[in-house]
C-alpha cells in the first residue's frame, strides 16, 4: 500500500525592506560607534575636498582671467622683429607703426623701442647692478591702446616726451623704492638725471612694460642715441577683423621682408600659461583623486572591523529570520551612508576653501556644479566598491557560527 506523502509547504517569500527601513538599520553601525565612523568618513572628505578646492580654484582663476580679457578686450596683437635667413636679430622700419595704422579694421597702433641704458635710484649704484629694468621709448598713445592706467602722476604728453621725464612700470617702481610720482622724484638714467612723471598700474596684456622705464621717442632719439626702430608694436583691432588683420600684419610692417616679423595677441600667452595652470591642476587632482582611494581603503577596513565586532548581532539577525540578502543589504547601507557623509563633507569643505582662497585674490567665487555633483558619485562608487567585500561576508556567515563566535 503507497503511503501517502504530505504535501511541500511552500517557502514564505522573503520580505523586502523598505528604503527607509534600509537607512534606518544602515545607521545603527554609524550611531554606536560615532567616533570611528567620523575617522573614516574624515578620509573620505579631505580627498572630496582637495578635489573640489582644486577645480574650484582653477576655474575661479579662469573665471578671473576670462574678466580680464573681457574688460581689457582680445583685439589687441603685437608685432615684434623676429629673426633674419641667417639667424641674426631682425628690425622693424620706422615707418611701421604709420603704415600699420594704414589697414582698414585698425583702430590703434603705437610702439615701444629698447633703449640702451639702465635705470638707478642714485648715481652711487655700480652699473653693473642693472635692476632688470629696461629703458624703453614710447610713443605717446601707448596706454591708449595697450589699456593701461596711471596709478600715480600722469603719462607723457607732447612737452614732457621732449624732456627728461619718466613713466615706470608697476614692478620698476617697487624695484627702485618709489610709491609716488612727482617733481622731488628722480632716478638716475643714461648718465643723467629724469624726472619720474608717473608710475603705471599693473598690464595684463603687456607684463613686459611693467619692468620698464618709459621716456618719450624724442628725448630716447637726442639724449640715449635711440635709433627710432620700434622693437613692439601695439595694434587694436575690430573684435569681428582680427584674424584678418593679423595676417596681413606681418607684411605690413614689413613689406621687403614679411618672414622677419612675429605677430602674436596677448591673450594667447595668457592662454598658454592656462594650459600649464591645467596641468598643473590635472597633477593636483591625480593627488586628490589617491587621498579619496585612501579614504576608500579607510572604509573598507571600518566595515571589515564591524562585520567582525557584529558577529552576535548578525547570527541574531539571521536566527530571527532575517535573509542573507538582507544583512548583505544592511552592510552596504552601512558602507554608502558612511561614504555618502565623507562626501557631503568634503563637498563643502572644497567650497569653503575656494571662497576663502578666491576672496582673497579678489576673484570670483566659481565651483563648477559637475565638480561638486561628481564628488558625491565618487564617494558613493567607492564607498559601493568598499563596502562590497564586507556586505557579502557578513551575509555568508551562518546563524550558529555567528552566535558562538559573538
Amino acid at each position: 500500500m503507497a503511503m501517502l506523502l504530505p504535501d511541500r509547504m511552500p517557502r514564505p517569500a522573503p520580505v523586502r525592506m523598505p528604503a527607509a527601513d534600509v537607512v534606518r538599520v544602515g545607521g545603527v553601525g554609524l550611531r554606536t560607534r560615532p567616533l570611528r565612523a567620523f575617522l573614516s568618513a574624515l578620509g573620505i572628505a579631505i580627498g572630496i575636498a582637495a578635489m573640489i578646492a582644486v577645480v574650484g580654484i582653477s576655474s575661479s582663476s579662469r573665471a578671473e582671467l576670462d574678466r580680464t580679457l573681457a574688460a581689457l578686450g582680445t583685439n589687441l596683437l603685437t608685432v615684434s622683429p623676429g629673426r633674419t635667413l641667417f639667424g641674426g636679430d631682425a628690425q622693424l622700419p620706422p615707418e611701421a607703426v604709420a603704415m600699420i595704422e594704414r589697414i582698414g579694421p585698425v583702430t590703434h597702433a603705437t610702439a615701444t623701442g629698447q633703449v640702451a641704458g639702465n635705470v638707478y635710484r642714485t648715481d652711487r649704484i655700480p652699473a653693473a647692478e642693472t635692476g632688470g629694468i629696461a629703458v624703453r621709448a614710447a610713443q605717446l598713445g601707448l596706454l591708449e591702446t595697450v589699456g593701461v592706467e596711471v596709478a600715480s602722476g600722469t603719462w607723457l604728453n607732447e612737452a614732457t616726451a621732449r624732456y627728461p621725464s619718466v613713466v615706470l612700470g608697476a614692478t620698476a617702481a617697487e624695484r627702485l623704492g618709489l610709491s609716488a610720482a612727482g617733481p622731488d622724484a628722480q632716478v638716475w638714467l643714461g648718465s643723467r638725471w629724469f624726472t619720474v612723471a608717473g608710475i603705471l598700474a599693473p598690464a595684463p596684456l603687456a607684463p613686459e612694460l611693467d619692468s620698464s622705464a618709459l621716456i618719450g621717442w624724442e628725448v630716447a632719439a637726442s639724449h640715449l642715441g635711440f635709433d627710432g626702430h620700434p622693437t613692439t608694436v601695439y595694434t587694436r583691432a575690430e573684435a569681428n577683423q582680427v584674424e584678418a588683420v593679423r595676417a596681413v600684419l606681418g607684411a605690413t610692417a614689413n613689406p621687403e621682408a614679411p618672414n622677419e616679423v612675429d605677430v602674436s595677441r596677448p591673450s594667447d600667452a595668457l592662454a598658454a600659461a592656462q594650459a600649464t595652470d591645467e596641468t598643473f591642476t590635472a597633477l593636483l587632482l591625480g593627488l586628490g583623486a589617491v587621498a579619496l582611494l585612501v579614504g576608500g581603503v579607510g572604509v573598507a577596513n571600518t566595515m571589515v572591523i564591524s562585520v567582525l565586532e557584529r558577529r552576535a548581532e548578525i547570527g541574531l539577525r539571521r536566527s530571527l529570520g532575517a535573509t542573507r540578502g538582507q544583512i548583505r543589504t544592511q552592510f552596504l547601507a552601512e558602507s554608502l551612508l558612511l561614504s555618502a557623509l565623507g562626501g557631503i563633507g568634503g563637498v563643502l569643505l572644497g567650497i569653503v576653501v575656494t571662497s576663502g582662497y578666491a576672496i582673497s585674490q579678489g576673484w570670483p567665487t566659481v565651483v563648477p556644479a559637475w565638480a561638486t555633483l561628481g564628488g558625491v558619485v565618487a564617494t558613493l562608487v567607492i564607498g559601493g566598491f568598499a563596502g562590497l567585500y564586507p556586505a557579502i561576508r557578513a551575509s555568508r556567515l551562518a546563524p550558529t557560527e555567528a552566535l558562538a563566535t559573538g
